[in-house]
């Protein structure tokens, strides 16, 4: 859509009230690898509310849902 902003990780991680360095998003993603069953809405490392929001970008199918499918796919890289 036009007008629609691309969100960047950093962004994402700002929005989820954590750290949002380059650093400390790689270290994050370094030490919160998910086993290939366990969804990112069921990662134990998030509180409730940031599961409620990445919940809800995904249904609603927001400018969120790139960026947080990114950091999906980088949970389950190992």
């Amino acid at each position: 859509m036009l007008g629609d902003t691309d969100y960047t990780m950093n962004d994402l991680f700002a929005q989820l009230g954590l750290d949002s360095s380059d650093e400390a998003i790689e270290t994050f993603i370094q030490n919160n690898q998910l086993p290939e069953n366990t969804s990112l809405k069921e990662a134990p490392f998030l509180d409730e509310q940031q599961k409620m929001f990445i919940c809800e970008e995904w249904k609603r199918d927001a400018v969120w849902s790139l960026v947080i499918d990114e950091l999906n796919a980088r949970l389950h890289e190992s």
